[in-house]
């Protein structure tokens, strides 16, 4: 970098953010809209021919930045600041893990069931099917869906270490044994 075009762009530097400031009314923004004008002043100063006015020059590159940067703004959407985004919340690694690891642990309880308790849990739990449809669909009594959807629900919270709790809710079996009161 030549020492003239180096002093001068130095010597601009107060002028070209004070015009940044009035475009983008933010000092923020405009520290980096300078930054920018200097970024591709440099990489093009071969293109500024000496004898022509320097500053003009740059406030042609600011500008045209400037434009630049409201025409990406427009097409980006919204951009949100993540210090000031405390709402934003990411995902608890050890929760959605877990999560994972039962949805897992629990289709492999379902594939290790028999066959006609397979489909009567899938048909009614996965797809939501009625028990009538259910039992329409596999040509069976409405009676034979719901034994068979017992058995299946047993085996899969067996198979999963859930038991039923106090009030019906289901609870995990601990390792320590039951004691009554």
């Amino acid at each position: 970098m030549s020492d003239d075009f180096g002093g001068m762009l130095i010597a601009l530097l107060p002028n070209l953010r004070r015009f940044a400031i009035s475009l983008c009314r933010s000092r923020d923004v405009a520290d980096d809209l300078v930054q920018v004008t200097c970024e591709r002043a440099l990489a093009n100063r071969a293109s500024f021919e000496p004898g022509t006015r320097f500053d003009a020059w740059m406030f042609r590159i600011l500008r045209n930045a400037w434009i630049d940067q409201t025409r990406r703004l427009k097409t980006q959407g919204t951009v949100i600041d993540i210090e000031d985004a405390h709402t934003l919340i990411g995902d608890e690694g050890e929760k959605s893990t877990g999560n994972r690891l039962m949805l897992s642990a629990t289709l492999k309880a379902i594939d290790a069931l028999p066959e006609d308790q397979r489909e009567i849990i899938l048909l009614t739990c996965v797809e939501e099917m009625s028990y009538k449809e259910t039992a329409e669909v596999l040509d069976v009594p409405i009676g034979t869906v719901m034994s068979r959807l017992a058995r299946a629900r047993k085996k899969v919270a067996e198979e999963l270490g859930i038991k039923k709790g106090i009030n019906g809710s289901p609870d995990r079996f601990d390792d320590e044994e039951e004691t009554s009161e």
